[in-house]
């Protein structure tokens, strides 16, 4: 026994001896072509990879350096440059015959530049698992000699069979794929607008192969904070654009800054922080999407402001990958109990996202809208705001996100501006009809308009404003996008704002009405009498002889619906 035993406790030894000793014995830059040569053969593209080094308890062989060259027609730099490779290989056939076959693959702190093509139609991994020429280069097939003897094919030669469609290798698999604490960049060709970078992205991928579906795992840090993570399936990849592969995953975010993600056109002036959780369905030539993004802080134009209280976004889009041109099936945007329904069609084919939507919203309580207003850039007088009521809108938006036009009605019922004194403000109005009707508030009724709205400014027209303690003010003008006003309006008073004066001057009631203008800022209003348009008025009352006054002039009217008496 003690014999069998000191043969066993040797022969452990020899073998824990052989293994610590075999890396010295096992040059493994032996296997560096043929590594490199697998590699660039799954991949389409040329990979190096550095000094190689054998580690047993680790189970692999480890490189230093690795880098896998980018699609020429997009750059001549590395698509790919990591750290470090390290090569799972099977240890039994390497020890005892030298081959090298491969189980798993981990890129260690790679940086990954994704570039899309100017026309948005392609990116720079589009080809990778390909064997055809990358995006704009055309094989070339070598012309035949000439012979000076001969300038026609015999009749009994054959044309050479074309070379067959190349695809993605189906011979290559692993049993792990996965990257560690990558750097992702994704950009655009010939753009100006600034790279969005991912840091500490982790993949893997289980039972990869080309010709086969497998499951992953994707997370990352996006750019400004947040965090990504995908969970689902992909494949087989596509051979001749590996972004068509087909995938279906769920889909979960925190934190996102919307203007920096990536997932929103920057060009839109949309930002805010929001969270989304959804999924993602592609057949490769159709991609279908849906979830809930939650924001707060929403900023929907860019000369607006945060929202005061969070939006809810409830969607569907279904995407043509090819064309690049989507279909926005629901789209329920509410805050609190307001609800409106954005649906519509856009294409991201061109440098700019371009949108035809429509926006109906039918009912909406006001007091849940206005935390919205500076959103959209809407600023209110200092320290007022709309209270009660409820709004309706039907609003066309079409064109770039970057130069959005947004067509339409608004309607606003039952409301209220409170902390705005309109009376004060139409001080000159009142004074026509002999007394003050404003007070803390403003009451309306009803308010009616017809917009446009666009990057030179804002445009009502039918302006039809409902005021109880004046009456009905109609009118045009325009919001500059400084915000400041130029409106032509008139007013019809009503009950106590109707005087004798104002009557008998044929202003306000059913006499006619008061013209004036609203000139200053959103933030400041000027309310100023139309003089010239009151005199024009009055004078043709006058010549008609209506207001029963024949021995006063129309200079006398005019001077005395200011109090003043003419020189």
């Amino acid at each position: 026994m003690k014999g069998i035993l000191k043969i066993l406790g040797i022969v452990i030894a020899v073998l824990i001896v052989s293994v610590i000793a075999l890396p010295f014995f096992v040059n493994a830059n032996l296997f560096r072509p043929r590594l490199e040569s697998e590699l660039s053969g799954a991949l389409g593209r040329q990979v190096k990879v550095g000094n190689l080094s054998l580690s047993l308890f680790s189970g692999g062989v480890t490189a230093d350096d690795i880098s896998i060259a980018d699609d020429p027609s997009f750059s001549k730099s590395a698509f790919v440059k990591a750290s470090s490779l390290k090569v799972g290989v099977r240890l039994i056939p390497l020890i005892f015959s030298k081959s090298l076959e491969v189980t798993d693959l981990t890129l260690n702190q790679p940086e990954i530049n994704l570039v899309r093509s100017q026309d948005g139609e392609r990116w720079n991994f589009s080809s990778l698992g390909s064997k055809t020429p990358p995006a704009g280069e055309e094989a070339k097939t070598p012309e035949p000699a000439k012979s000076p003897e001969r300038t026609k094919p015999s009749p009994s030669e054959k044309p050479a069979p074309s070379a067959p469609a190349a695809s993605s290798n189906p011979n290559f698999s692993v049993e792990k794929l996965a990257v560690t604490d990558g750097r992702l960049t994704i950009s655009r060709a010939a753009s100006e607008e600034k790279p969005r970078v991912y840091d500490k992205v982790t993949i893997e991928a289980s039972n990869f192969s080309f010709a086969s579906s497998f499951p992953f795992k994707v997370t990352a840090n996006l750019p400004s904070g947040g965090k990504l993570k995908l969970d689902g399936t992909a494949g087989p990849i596509n051979p001749n654009n590996a972004a068509l592969t087909p995938l279906q995953a769920k889909v979960s975010i925190q934190q996102m800054d919307l203007a920096t993600s990536g997932f929103i056109d920057p060009a839109s002036g949309i930002s805010g922080i929001a969270d989304f959780d959804g999924t993602v369905n592609s057949n490769g030539h159709e991609a279908k999407t849906s979830g809930t993004l939650k924001a707060s802080k929403l900023q929907v134009v860019q000369k607006g402001s945060p929202a005061g209280k969070p939006v809810e976004l409830q969607y569907g889009v279904s995407f043509d990958l090819v064309k690049q041109t989507g279909d926005l099936t629901r789209g329920d945007v509410s805050m609190g109990k307001a609800v409106a329904h954005l649906t519509g069609t856009y294409n991201a084919h061109g440098k700019t996202t371009d949108v035809n939507l429509k926006l109906i919203g039918e009912g909406m309580p006001v007091d849940d809208l206005e935390a919205m207003l500076p959103a959209l850039g809407v600023v209110l007088p200092p320290k007022s705001q709309l209270k009660g009521g409820t709004l309706n809108t039907n609003l066309a938006i079409t064109g770039p996100v970057d130069k959005l036009v947004t067509t339409g009605t608004v309607k606003l019922e039952n409301s209220a501006l409170a902390g705005f004194d309109l009376g004060s403000r139409l001080s000159a109005i009142s004074a026509l009809s002999g007394k003050n009707t404003g007070g803390n508030d403003t009451t309306i009724q009803n308010f009616s308009s017809d917009v446009h709205v666009a990057p030179d400014g804002t445009r009502a027209e039918n302006i039809n404003l409902t005021l109880p303690a004046f009456g009905v003010l109609t009118g045009a003008g325009t919001v500059s996008p400084s915000n400041a006003l130029s409106f032509k309006m008139s007013a019809n008073l009503s009950g106590s704002a109707v005087t004798g004066v104002t009557q008998m001057a044929g202003l306000g009631g059913k006499g006619g009405s008061i013209p004036f203008f609203i000139e200053g800022t959103t933030a400041d209003p000027k309310f100023v009498p139309d003089v010239k348009g009151m005199a024009g008025s009055m004078l043709q009352q006058a010549l008609q002889g209506k207001n029963g006054k024949q021995n006063q002039g129309p200079a006398n009217q005019i001077m005395d619906l200011f109090k003043k008496k003419p020189n």
